[in-house]
């Protein structure tokens, strides 16, 4: 089943383009109530400490401290939390520090602004949190650049970093009572998952039920092996969930088998499965119910029956053995290796590199600009370049877009507020629904969460400020200057943020590919447990890194469509061969499993004869040279005579065809 192309269509000559509708389209993720709640509060209370205290002024620090650890609140494990939102706060406060220094001097806060974007654009590339802190440091930076702080110089710092550290403690109040239950409910949120990828098995909506499935196991792991990488070998409960999702992988693997039939499972299996997402959220253990499932008929099905039984078995036990547990992915390493590994990496990287310097010449322009021009609100100019400068998180064309329509739009509703609200306690119900507004907001899109977050700024400034309802205009002017300078110097004159790359990073998916069949397929290990054990393992670990790369690519794809012209058309172009090599990948994986439940092993030559088809389009791809002829297309019926491989045959050709389409 062919997985219809996202191509842009414009029904209208005067009708925006898709990748503007695409931005300005709100997102379908849930709203996070519990952050909404927690940003309401987080920004109201020091707002309203400082009323009462008679330092307003305070207290709209503290509440900026705290909208940056709103921003930064998006873990689900605890754990995670300290890290995403403390972490972050301390490298604001070094921001803001090193900006109040050098307030009022000139060009000498030029130079200082230029070097910290380098440093903020660099360690960006290392991962979230160390995006956020970056992100962080710039703006506390710009922040402390711009504006008069309170005297003595510490007291910004250790204001912005006690609100950032409030939202914090709002964030953990329930972790004394829950402190398993993000990663409990992950690893169910897997099993719940996978209950609808076997419903829609030999249906049309498995694809997108695959990719949920991909994305919920990825966050399980994500969660339950940062925890472990912490309290290896010292926590009972926590080896029990990672044996629980350990079980998922046979399970996982077992799908594009079923698949593959064309004909819907049995409804006990899905329902057996959710059974098991039950009982691992609730904690049960003991004696499981006796699984009431249909006889298995063939090797597909044989995996999936001996797989869930086995996964039964499991969820139910209460003490598993701790040192007959595999990581599946890997334990991760002493966080002073990965961070002596980050910063090599940091330093050795030509991306991290361009990034920084892209990221310093469009602050170190922002802010000359304003030193040789009367701008008034000067220092929004860098805040909007800091904001939009983030290819991490979007195409930057595209933010540049989304934040001047939201600030626009944040304008509007902060219009109203300044013009009507009088100050002094009514600022603090007001500032209390325009907080919540953010976290509700930010799961619909940039462009909505600029919204949110423009009057929120501007009503804290306003506290600073005393400037009322003449913030408005500049507040918009200086967002337009910040986001025209970020499209010319950060965006068009580097080309390789405008010139598409997801041709070359499509072509490493498909070698990818190629080695993963190569190695679902490796002999050489007949007769030697230990070794049919350790190629086992080294064929999931496999597995779910080119499960993970290929999510990666997905996402890649889609953030490249929300581009301009030409990276947007050639990507819509190339999406149906990152669909093929995903099917590529599932038949591999739906042929291993047939193997180990009895089909016959296919032979070394046509193994070897497959992933050569696959590196030659792969070259093809990365090159631009002629593909490889297609063979047999993936519609024809299976040729029994084909042997286990005939899925996987059929699914290469379809790649094939695909591309000499394209080329």
């Amino acid at each position: 089943m062919h997985e219809a192309r996202p191509a842009p269509s414009r029904p209208h000559p005067l009708a925006p383009p898709a990748w503007l509708l695409g931005g300005l389209r709100p997102g379908s993720a849930p709203v996070p109530w519990a952050a909404v709640l927690r940003a309401g509060v987080a920004l109201a209370v020091p707002l309203a400490v400082g009323i009462a205290a008679g330092e307003p002024e305070y207290g709209a620090l503290a509440s900026m401290g705290a909208l940056s650890g709103v921003i930064g609140d998006t873990a689900d494990a605890y754990r995670m939390r300290v890290f995403n939102i403390a972490v972050p706060q301390l490298f604001g406060a070094v921001g803001v520090t090193l900006g109040t220094l050098v307030y009022g001097h000139g060009w000498l806060a030029v130079t200082a602004l230029t070097l910290i974007a380098l440093v903020s654009g660099m360690i960006s590339s290392i991962g979230t949190v160390a995006s956020v802190s970056g992100l962080l440091l710039l703006l506390n930076a710009v922040v402390g650049a711009g504006l008069a702080m309170p005297e003595p110089w510490w007291t910004a710092p250790l204001l912005l970093t006690a609100g950032g550290l409030f939202v914090l403690l709002l964030s953990l109040l329930g972790w004394p009572l829950r402190g398993r239950g993000p990663e409990r409910s992950a690893v169910a949120g897997t099993y719940r998952a996978l209950a609808a990828l076997l419903e829609a098995a030999g249906g049309a909506g498995y694809d997108d039920r695959r990719h949920a499935t991909t994305a919920a196991l990825n966050h399980a792991y994500d969660l339950v092996l940062a925890r472990r990488a912490r309290v290896h070998g010292r926590s009972p409960a926590l080896v029990r969930l990672l044996a629980q999702l350990n079980v998922v992988i046979p399970l996982v693997e077992a799908a594009p088998a079923v698949h593959q039939r064309g004909r819907p499972l049995p409804p006990e299996l899905p329902a057996a499965v959710r059974a098991l997402a039950d009982a691992v959220e609730e904690g049960r253990t003991g004696t499981p119910e006796p699984l009431l499932l249909p006889d298995p008929a063939t090797p597909a099905e044989r995996a999936l029956d001996g797989a869930l039984r086995h996964a039964a078995a499991i969820v139910h036990e209460p003490d598993p053995d701790p040192y007959n547990v595999d990581d599946r992915l890997g334990r991760p390493a002493a966080l002073r290796i990965r961070l002596r590994r980050a910063v090599r990496g940091v330093m050795l990287s030509g991306d991290s590199w361009r990034y920084g310097l892209r990221l310093a010449l469009c602050i170190g322009l922002a802010q000359s600009l304003v030193s040789l021009v009367e701008v008034e609100r000067s220092y929004w100019v860098a805040l909007t370049v800091t904001f939009v400068l983030k290819p991490d998180f979007g195409s930057v064309f595209s933010r540049a877009v989304m934040r001047a329509v939201g600030t626009a739009l944040g304008l509007v509703l902060a219009a109203g507020v300044l013009a009507e609200v009088p100050r002094g306690w009514w600022d603090v119900p007001v500032l209390a629904v325009l907080a919540a507004l953010i976290p509700a907001f930010s799961a619909k899109g940039y462009a909505f969460q600029t919204a949110a977050i423009t009057p929120v700024i501007l009503l804290l400034s306003d506290l600073l400020n005393h400037q009322g309802f003449d913030l408005i205009r500049p507040r918009l002017l200086d967002s337009l200057i910040g986001c025209a300078i970020t499209l010319v110097a950060g965006y068009l004159l580097w080309p390789e943020s405008w010139r598409t790359r997801i041709g070359l990073r499509l072509a490493d998916a498909v070698d990818d590919a190629a080695r993963y069949v190569e190695q679902s397929f490796r002999t050489g290990v007949d007769g030697d447990p230990e070794a049919l054990r350790a190629a086992r393992v080294a064929r999931i670990q496999a597995r779910r890194r080119i499960y993970r790369d290929m999510s990666a690519v997905r996402s890649e794809f889609q953030r490249a469509l929300t581009e301009p012209p030409p990276t947007g058309p050639r990507a819509a172009a190339w999406w149906p061969l990152v669909v093929a090599v995903e099917r590529v990948v599932d038949a591999t994986t739906a042929a291993r499993v047939r193997v180990n439940f009895g089909a016959a092993e296919p032979g070394a030559a046509e193994v070897a004869e497959l992933a050569g088809r696959l590196r030659a389009l792969a070259v093809a791809v990365r090159e631009g040279t002629p593909a490889p002829v297609p063979g047999p297309g993936p519609d024809q019926a299976p040729d029994p005579d084909d042997g286990v491989l005939g899925p996987l045959r059929q699914e290469v050709a379809g790649a094939c065809a695909i591309a000499v389409a394209k080329l």
